[in-house]
């Protein structure tokens, strides 16, 4: 399984982690079959948004109602490390659900696509997995 995401919405995503640096960036991905067809922006409300993201629990409400009513399903989350690597945290492995949604992780520069699972390898929670960008022609390239 791997994530496959636009290279213009990656590239979108990197520009507002830049923009929003120092504080982490949040929302949802959307999607079938590990391919990212939308993404939702969601407000980070977390105690720390420098050190720590929290997705607003009515954006991820409504997107699960949306999903329960027929519409796109949530594929997973995207979050930055914008002074960080892109490999989970030890916070992000004590949050994450083992729901084998996808998590993109972007510091302006670099991304990097995760899997949170039962048993992950990293913190026991997440496995790495391949994130590969599409172009508008549907071309795609190893990441």
């Amino acid at each position: 399984m791997q994530l496959l995401i636009s290279s213009a919405m990656l590239a979108d995503l990197q520009q507002l982690t830049q923009a929003a640096a120092p504080q982490e960036i949040c929302g949802l991905l959307f999607g079938r079959e590990g391919r990212v067809s939308a993404r939702r922006t969601a407000k980070n409300v977390a105690q720390d948004p420098q050190r720590h993201f929290e997705i607003d629990p009515a954006t991820l409400i409504a997107a699960e109602r949306h999903q329960r009513d027929g519409g796109e399903p949530i594929l997973g989350y995207y979050h930055s490390h914008p002074a960080g690597t892109v490999r989970p945290s030890i916070t992000d492995a004590e949050c994450a659900a083992p729901d084998d949604r996808f998590w993109l992780i972007l510091n302006g520069q670099d991304a990097a696509a995760w899997r949170a699972t039962e048993k992950g390898k990293v913190y026991g929670r997440f496995d790495a997995i391949p994130l590969d960008c599409f172009g508008a022609k549907g071309q795609t390239a190893a990441k």
